[in-house]
Parts: structure tokens; C-alpha cells; sequence
């Protein structure tokens, strides 16, 4: 918008002048000053494979629409039966017919109109029965260059496996990274994770899955060791909660069991150390190594507080009948530390009468050092680290006081958390 006022007032003075003497009124006031403009592009269109799909699909509908729209507007009866039509064909017209017949016997050539767009119809559908198939490598590649979202979500939902296959050296997600195309790296990833979520029981159990899952975890290690030396590290961490999520299960029961033998052995298994490098080494020796990524490493410690949660929350169960806490939770924010403290709460009687002081110090610690969002997960993780493995009363804001010890008694923390408990009391209110 243009703001033309102090013009249109000129060229009216100027009409409305009555003689050479008068002069054109002045705008009162400065004038004001002519916006910038400032043009922008619309979103832009679909692509002319997508159009040319939702043609095929829409056409034969509009036709039939259109047609039987026609057909109402001019009273026609409906098209008739082909045994209809050829009594027709073989009575004479009759040279007399009124004009209103002649419009209506010159309409009759819709029937045929109507049997083309039903015919259309079916051969739509029978395209859509057809098997699909399968796009080249190629052509999920230039699908990645031009930003094909719709395609790639059909390929996604008909051939999954085209968006894991490798074409030379490079795969689709590894191409998408090369070309620095952030947002369709991130679709991908979506397809990844969609695809492992509608995973049921049975299907790992299939070879065909466990190929699949097999070439799926190859191309996030990929993914995983070329970011780290291209130094594109936004995805990193959403790298590895999907490789987590392909190992399913059976992963983290893995580690749980192992965390839970360290948490039984007090700080002499390091139980906090061990979790970190479990998830540290999962994926590959190049993550292991990596500096310092914010997002990763935030990633890892809440991996790592999740195991040490469900592995002390394991060494429950042996004793006390309850829930245990869901595979499915881990690593997603703070769904297990909440299902933790509810099982906490919900058994803390027979918690108290039945599981030993040494787990009970570690369920303590583990609730205490995990609450609250004020602190990142990494600073909550050095915190049990320092408890956990090296017996060390921690000094962050959430360290519990409810054990009872003063700072001058350490010989008798050590002992505390280091030695078996054989129903000595040591006085420490717990």
C-alpha cells in the first residue's frame, strides 16, 4: 500500500483551479512519508506429482458431479439401462416432436457422458489396486533436492524400505545431510521413528523386520559419525533415541540388569559411571569420543538417570510385589523419574519393612537428586555420581538431609554406604 493523498489533493486543486492565477491549495501538514515496499512470496504450491496424483483420484468424482448437476437443472431422467438405450435407437423419431423433446432428444448424448466418467472411475481404481511400485534410489534422492515432502510420505507409507536403501555410498538421510536439508533430515527421522512405534510383537519376530531394523540402525550410526565430522550436531541427540528405540526392550532390560548388579555393590560398582557408558557406547567409538554437544549430552544423563531408576526399581521387585517401571518410557523426559516416585509412594510401607537399608539410601538419593526441573539432567547425573560412586554427600540444592549425617561423621557415611547392613544402627535416624 502507497500512500497517494498528497497527489490525488494536487490533481484536484489543479482541476478545480478557476483562473491561471489560482493557485493549487497546499495539503495541510507534512506530507506523509511513502511506505517501503515490501513484497513477499506466498507458500508455495504442491508438487506436479502430487497434483497429478489428487487428479486422478478427484477427476472421475467431478465429472460424475458436474453431469449429474447438468442433469438436474434440465429435468432429465436418469441414463438409461443399455437394453433401454437400444429401444430407443430402433424407434423412428417422429418428424413432429415438440421443441422442449428436440432439447431433451439432443441431451441424450449424456448417457454416453455419464458411462465415460464411470468408466473413468473404474479405471482409476483399478490403478490404485494395482501393486505399487517401488520408487528408484534416484528418485528418492531428487525427491530429497527438490523437498518432495509428498512423495517422500508415500514412499514412507507404501515402500519404507526406499527411504534405508543405499544408492552407491550415500543414503537418503545422509544425502538430506549433505545438502544441508535440515528440515527433510528431519522428516525422515520421523518416518524412522513412525515406523519402529507401529511395530506389534510379532513383527520382531519376522526376519523380514529384523532386516529392516538391522539397515535402519546402520543408517543412524552413519548419520551419527557424519554429523560429528561435519560438525552438525542439531539431530545428534534425536539420532540416538532412535537408535535406542530400534534395539527395543530388550537393550534396556540388558543394561538394567547390569546397572542393578553395580547398584549392589555400592560404590565400589560405580552403578553412575557404568549407565553413562553404556549409553555413551551404544551407538558408535566416534559418539563415545565426541566433545561436548549441549542437546546430546543433556540426551545421555536423562538415559543414564533412567537406567539407574529402573534398575534400583528392579532390585525392588525381588522383593515386593508391584509394577515395573515401562520400557517404553525411557528416555522421554521425566516419564519414569514420575513413575518411579509413584511406586515410591505407593509401596512405601512394605519398601520400609522389606528392602535394605543400602537400596533404600539408593531409592532416597535417586528421588532426592532427580527432582525439579531447575537443574539439567547432566547436573542431577554428577550429583548422584558423587553419591552413588564415589560415597560423597553431594552440596547441589537437591541433596537430601533426611539421612542424618553430619559433615564431620565421613568415616561413618563410608561405612554406611560401602558395608552390608548386619542390624547395626550407627544412629543415623533412618
Amino acid at each position: 500500500m502507497f500512500n497517494n493523498a498528497p497527489i490525488v489533493e494536487y490533481v484536484a486543486a489543479k482541476d478545480l483551479e478557476d483562473g491561471a492565477e489560482s493557485q493549487p491549495a497546499k495539503p495541510a501538514g507534512p506530507p506523509r512519508q511513502r511506505p517501503r515496499s515490501d513484497p513477499c512470496l506466498p507458500a508455495r504450491l504442491p508438487t506436479s506429482g502430487f497434483l497429478q496424483r489428487e487428479a486422478e483420484r478427484v477427476a472421475p468424482k467431478a465429472v460424475e458431479a458436474e453431469l449429474e448437476r447438468i442433469r438436474k437443472a434440465l429435468e432429465i431422467p436418469p441414463p438409461p439401462s443399455p437394453t433401454e438405450t437400444e429401444g430407443e435407437k430402433s424407434q423412428p423419431v417422429s418428424p413432429s416432436a415438440s421443441p422442449k423433446s428436440k432439447r431433451k432428444s439432443f441431451l441424450n448424448v449424456l448417457p454416453s457422458a455419464f458411462q465415460a466418467a464411470k468408466a473413468l472411475r473404474n479405471a482409476s481404481h483399478s490403478n490404485g489396486d494395482r501393486p505399487w511400485k517401488a520408487p528408484e534410489p534416484y528418485e528418492v534422492l531428487r525427491a530429497i533436492e527438490r523437498r518432495d515432502v509428498m512423495f517422500l510420505m508415500e514412499v514412507r507409507d507404501r515402500s519404507f524400505q526406499s527411504l534405508i536403501q543405499k544408492s552407491g555410498d550415500v543414503t537418503p538421510l545422509i544425502h538430506a545431510m549433505r545438502i544441508e536439508h535440515t528440515d527433510v533430515a528431519i522428516i525422515l527421522l520421523g518416518a524412522f521413528s513412525r515406523y519402529i512405534n507401529n511395530l506389534q510383537d510379532e513383527d520382531l519376530e519376522k526376519p523380514e523386520t529384523k532386516k529392516v531394523l538391522k539397515i535402519l540402525r546402520t543408517n543412524l550410526k552413519i548419520a551419527i559419525d557424519y554429523g560429528l565430522q561435519k560438525q552438525q550436531k542439531d539431530l545428534m541427540a534425536s539420532f540416538l533415541q532412535t537408535l535406542i528405540m530400534s534395539e527395543g526392550d530388550a537393550w534396556i532390560a540388558l543394561q538394567t540388569a547390569d546397572v542393578a548388579i553395580a547398584l549392589r555393590q555400592g560404590t565400589q560398582g560405580k552403578p553412575v559411571h557404568l549407565a553413562e557408558a553404556a549409553v555413551r557406547s551404544f551407538a558408535t567409538k566416534s559418539l563415545g569420543k565426541a566433545e561436548f554437544i549441549a542437546s546430546l549430552e543433556d540426551y545421555i544423563a536423562n538415559a543414564t538417570a533412567d537406567l539407574l531408576m529402573m534398575a534400583a526399581w528392579s532390585l525392588v521387585l525381588q522383593v515386593v510385589q508391584g509394577e515395573p517401571l515401562p520400557a517404553y518410557y525411557f528416555a522421554r523426559d521425566d516419564r519414569v523419574y514420575r513413575a518411579f516416585v509413584e511406586r515410591l509412594d505407593r509401596h512405601k510401607d512394605a519398601i520400609q519393612l522389606k528392602v535394605g537399608r543400602r537400596l533404600r539410601w539408593q531409592l532416597r538419593v535417586l528421588r532426592t537428586q532427580l527432582e525439579g526441573r531447575n537443574r539439567t539432567y547432566r547436573s542431577k547425573v554428577e550429583s548422584l555420581a558423587k553419591e552413588l560412586d564415589e560415597g560423597k554427600a553431594s552440596d547441589s540444592p537437591g541433596h537430601s538431609t533426611c539421612i542424618g549425617i553430619p559433615p564431620t561423621l565421613t568415616l561413618y557415611t563410608n561405612v554406611y554406604q560401602q558395608a552390608p547392613y548386619y542390624g547395626l544402627s550407627l544412629g543415623l535416624g533412618v
